[in-house]
C-alpha cells in the first residue's frame, strides 16, 4: 500500500457566516453536519447554555425560516451562496424574563434584540417609555452618570429613540429629547451593566408586541384578512391594522390540539364544548414555520410549570453564586472607588491647603519686608514731621499775628465804612434837599414866568390903550384949545411915556435873564452833586469788596494752617 493510500480522505466543507446581536463569526463546516452541530459550535463559541430560547434564523424567497437542528444543514433549504448566512437570534421569549434568563450573555443577547425591534419599530414603544428604556441603554453603555465628562451634546452619535417618535410631531428638538433621557439617566446611579439590561427588559417584556410572531392568515367562513400572533403566552388573532390588541385569544393552557393540512390550520380547544378554529395560510412554507413556533412555545409553556431540571438548578446556583461574586466585587469596588475619590478629594484639599499656606507665607515675607520698608519711612518721615512741626509752629505765628492783623484792618475797614456810610447817607440827605430846592426854584422860576407873561400881557395891553388914547385925543388938542399948547410938552409928556414903557421892558428883560442864570447854576451844582454821589458810590464799592478779598485771604490763611496741623498731626501718627 502506498503512503497516500493509508491518508484520511479530508471531509468536504462548506463556509457559514454566523451573525450575531453584537458580532460577525464564520465557521468552516462538513457537508454531514447537521443543524444541531452547527448550533452547539456557536452556542460554544458564544459560551451560551440557554441553548432552548435561540435558533439560527435564515432567508428565504420573501420570508424566513429556522434551521431545523435534526437535519443535516445542506438538505434544508438555505440559500446557495458562499458562505451561507445566518442569523442567531431569540426564537422564543420568556415570559418572565427576570426568572427564567439565568446567564448574563442570554441577557445581554435578549436586550440587544429587543432594543433593535423597538427602534425598528417592531415593537410598539410610546414616547415617554422609549425615553426611560433609552435611559437604561445609556447606563448599559456608558455606566453611570457624570456631569464633568458627560457634557450635552454626547448622545448625538447614539439611536436611542424609535423613528415613530418624530422630533417635529411633539414639538421638541433633539436636545430636548436628550435633556429627558440625561435626567432619567442620572437617576440610575450605581446600576451594573447587567441590572441596566435587565432592566430594560423587565419594561420591554410589558409591551404588547414584545416577543409576538405574525402571520397573515385568512377566516375559513369569510375569507376575512387576520393577523395571527404567536407569543410565549398562546396565539391571538389581530385585525390587520391593529397588533396591540388581539380580537380573541388561545392560551397554551386552553388548547387541546394544533394541526394543519397544507394551507389550512385548526385549533382546537381543551374545553370541547368550544367552537374549533380554523384559518388559512397563502404558503405551505408559512404553515410549517407557524407549527414549528407553536411546538416550541408550548413545550416552553410546559416547561415552566414543571420542576426545573438538574442542568437549569445548576446553571441558576452557578449564576446567584455569579451574581453575589459580582455584586460582592461591585462593592468591593465601588468602597475602593469612595475610598479612592475620598483620597483623590483629601490630597485635593491637602494640595490647595498646601498651596493656601503657600500663599499666606509668601503674603506674610511680602508684609515683613513692606513692614520695615514702612519703618524706615517712617523713620524719615518723623525727622520731616518734626522739622515741618518747627515751620508749622513758626507759621502758625505769622498766622497768629496776620490774623490780629486782619482783625485790626477789618476793625479799621469797618470804621471807614461806617463813616463812608454815614457820608453817603449825609450826601444822600443834601441831594434830597437839594432836589426839594430845585423843584421849589422851578416852581418860583414858573410863577414868574407866569407873572412875567402875566406883565408882558398887561404891557401890551397898556401900549394898545395907550395909541389908541394917543391917536384919539392928539387931533381934538390941537384943534380946540384956546392957546395953543406948545407941542414940546406935548413931546416931552409922550417921550416920558415911552422911557417908562422902556424902563419897564428891561427890567423884565433882566430878570428873566437872572431867572434864566440861577437855573443854570442850578443845574451846573445838581450835576455836579450827582457826579460826587456816583464817586462815593464807586469808592464804597471798591472798600466792599477789598474788604470781601481781605476776609476770603485770611479764611484761606487759616484753613491753610488748620490743613498744615492736620498733616502735621497725621504725620506724627
Amino acid at each position: 500500500m502506498s503512503i497516500l493510500g493509508l491518508k484520511k480522505k479530508q471531509p468536504k466543507t462548506f463556509k457559514v457566516k454566523v451573525i450575531t446581536m453584537d458580532a460577525e463569526m464564520e465557521f468552516s463546516c462538513e457537508v454531514k453536519w447537521k443543524g444541531k452541530d452547527l448550533f452547539d459550535l456557536v452556542c460554544r463559541t458564544v459560551g451560551l447554555r440557554e441553548t432552548w430560547f435561540f435558533g439560527l434564523r435564515y432567508t428565504v424567497k420573501d420570508t424566513y425560516a429556522w434551521l431545523k437542528l435534526e437535519k443535516r444543514v445542506l438538505d434544508q433549504e438555505v440559500p446557495k451562496d458562499s458562505p451561507i448566512t445566518f442569523h442567531f437570534l431569540a426564537k422564543f421569549f420568556p415570559e418572565k424574563v427576570e426568572e427564567e434568563l439565568v446567564q448574563e450573555i442570554t441577557q445581554h443577547l435578549f436586550f440587544l434584540q429587543v432594543k433593535k425591534q423597538i427602534l425598528d419599530e417592531e415593537i410598539f414603544c410610546s414616547p415617554e417609555a422609549s425615553v426611560l428604556l433609552a435611559s437604561y441603554a445609556v447606563q448599559a453603555k456608558y455606566g453611570d452618570y457624570d456631569p464633568n465628562f458627560h457634557k450635552p451634546g454626547f448622545l448625538a452619535q447614539d439611536e436611542l429613540l424609535p423613528q415613530r417618535v418624530n422630533i417635529q410631531s411633539y414639538q421638541m428638538t433633539a436636545d430636548m429629547w436628550e435633556e429627558k433621557i440625561t435626567a432619567w439617566y442620572a437617576e440610575h446611579r450605581g446600576i451594573a451593566r447587567d441590572e441596566a439590561e435587565m432592566e430594560y427588559l423587565k419594561i420591554a417584556q410589558d409591551l404588547e408586541m414584545y416577543g409576538v410572531s405574525y402571520f397573515a392568515i385568512t377566516q375559513n367562513k369569510r375569507d376575512t384578512e387576520l393577523l395571527l400572533g404567536v407569543d410565549a403566552q398562546g396565539l391571538h388573532i389581530y385585525s390587520p391594522n391593529n397588533k396591540l390588541s388581539p380580537n380573541k385569544s388561545f392560551p397554551w393552557s386552553g388548547i387541546r390540539n394544533i394541526s394543519y393540512s397544507e394551507k389550512e390550520f385548526t385549533i382546537k380547544p381543551l374545553d370541547k364544548k368550544k367552537e374549533v378554529f380554523k384559518f388559512y395560510s397563502s404558503q405551505l412554507r408559512v404553515n410549517k414555520l407557524i407549527l414549528q413556533l407553536c411546538i416550541g412555545n408550548h413545550d416552553l409553556f410546559m416547561r415552566r410549570r414543571k420542576v426545573d431540571s438538574i442542568e437549569v438548578q445548576q446553571m441558576k446556583a452557578q449564576a446567584k453564586e455569579e451574581k453575589a461574586r459580582k455584586k460582592m466585587e461591585r462593592q468591593i469596588l465601588a468602597r475602593e472607588k469612595q475610598m479612592r475619590e475620598e483620597a483623590e478629594r483629601a490630597k485635593e484639599e491637602m494640595e490647595r491647603r498646601l498651596f493656601q499656606l503657600q500663599d499666606e507665607a509668601r503674603l506674610a515675607n511680602e508684609a515683613l519686608l513692606r513692614s520695615e520698608e514702612t519703618a524706615d519711612l517712617l523713620v524719615e518721615k518723623a525727622q520731616i514731621a518734626e522739622e515741618e512741626a518747627k515751620l508749622l509752629a513758626h507759621k502758625a505765628a505769622e498766622a497768629e499775628q496776620e490774623r490780629q492783623r486782619l482783625e485790626v484792618t477789618a476793625m479799621k475797614t469797618k470804621e471807614e465804612k461806617r463813616l463812608m456810610e454815614q457820608k453817603m447817607r449825609e450826601a444822600e440827605h443834601l441831594a434830597v434837599k437839594l432836589v426839594e430846592q430845585s423843584e421849589r426854584r422851578l416852581k418860583e422860576a414858573d410863577h414868574l414866568k407866569q407873572d412875567l407873561t402875566e406883565a408882558k400881557d398887561a404891557e401890551r395891553r397898556a401900549k394898545q390903550k395907550l395909541l389908541e388914547i394917543t391917536k384919539t385925543t392928539y387931533p381934538l388938542i390941537a384943534a380946540y384949545s384956546s392957546p395953543p399948547a406948545p407941542p414940546e410938552p406935548a413931546d416931552f409928556s409922550y417921550e416920558s411915556a415911552s422911557v417908562r414903557l422902556d424902563f419897564k421892558d428891561s427890567d423884565m428883560k433882566r430878570l428873566s435873564m437872572e431867572i434864566e442864570r440861577e437855573r443854570l447854576e442850578y443845574m451846573e451844582k445838581s450835576k455836579h452833586l450827582q457826579d460826587q454821589l456816583k464817586e462815593l458810590k464807586s469808592e464804597i464799592e471798591s472798600l466792599k469788596l477789598e474788604e470781601q478779598q481781605q476776609q476770603q485771604a485770611s479764611l484761606y490763611g487759616l484753613h491753610g494752617e488748620a490743613r498744615g496741623y492736620k498733616q502735621h498731626e497725621i504725620l506724627e501718627l
